[in-house]
């Protein structure tokens, strides 16, 4: 785990948030008072991983800024002798050893993934998607590292989606019968229809990748939308009668889907209302709110 490298693509162009992400980087919208991309960096460094690389693309400078350090603006909040929230300026900069690399083109998931094959090098890595935030209390990234130090395989995030919803996601083909833990992935399908997806164990945002994944990415051809897919890559993965496979652990925890507006704004009540600073006085203000609807 210590050597282990974290990998978060960030190039997208945000379309469902706009005008807000017209000029900010979806990754930058802020959850309570943090951007969405320092819980998946923090994610990360609860698990063991220091040396994070963020792909990103045009107009993505506000990430980088965010994680750098603001001299003057540390100097002035420790005149003013506000060191809680200086405590918390100064953390997003001395969080993890961050780099930074351009996707170029956004030609999919995949593509940024292979953006950075010459930082990863030969070792096994991480992939975190800021889509999908996990509540620190529960250690999902934790056990994804320990199934893939168990078994070498590409480990990948499953979770049970409403089938209504299956459609959002890529989705596992499991072994018949396993449901808990780490289970085998048969195969992969990128967004089919309910009638078309082999389960409800969806694909969240959390991947824990051996680096022969790039060879495979390389070679695989443009997908859906045109685009080069993670899935297809793992599909390769786990079909493959000579490789290590694909194991999905499946998750029960906490998750918050930042994705579209509404899941976005859930995701920010949930979080807020357990907040010690916040909750005492959003959840009765909450209650009363929704007994007026």
């Amino acid at each position: 785990m210590s050597t282990m490298k974290a990998v978060i693509p960030a190039a997208g162009l945000g379309t469902r948030f706009l005008p807000a992400t017209k000029a900010m980087p979806k990754e930058m919208l802020p959850v309570v008072d943090k951007p969405a991309i320092q819980y998946v960096v923090e994610e990360a460094v609860a698990a063991g991983i220091h040396d994070v690389l963020v792909i990103i693309g045009r107009n993505k400078n506000a990430i980088s800024d965010h994680f750098d350090a603001v001299p003057e603006l540390e100097v002035r909040l420790q005149e003013k002798g506000d060191h809680g929230r200086l405590a918390r300026v100064m953390k997003s900069s001395e969080l993890a050893d961050i780099h930074f690399v351009r996707q170029g083109e956004p030609k999919g998931l995949g593509h940024a993934v292979l953006r950075a094959r010459t930082h990863v090098g030969d070792s096994s890595f991480a992939v975190l998607l800021g889509d999908d935030l996990v509540d620190e209390r529960d250690p999902l990234l934790t056990e994804m590292i320990a199934a893939h130090e168990r078994t070498g395989a590409a480990v990948v995030a499953l979770m049970p989606v409403d089938p209504r919803q299956i459609h959002l996601y890529g989705v596992a083909d499991v072994a018949p019968g396993e449901r808990d833990g780490a289970v085998r992935v048969r195969g992969l399908v990128e967004k089919p229809s309910a009638e078309e997806a082999p389960s409800d164990l969806a694909i969240i945002g959390r991947y824990v990748l051996p680096a022969a994944v790039f060879d495979v990415l390389e070679q695989t051809a443009p997908g859906k939308g045109g685009e080069i897919q993670l899935t297809d890559a793992l599909q390769q993965l786990a079909t493959d009668p000579d490789g290590p496979g694909v194991v999905g652990v499946v998750f029960h925890g906490r998750r918050y889907d930042t994705g579209d507006r509404a899941d976005y704004i859930k995701a920010i009540v949930q979080l807020a209302v357990d907040r010690e600073d916040l909750g005492a006085e959003l959840r009765p203000w909450l209650r009363d709110f929704a007994s007026d609807l």
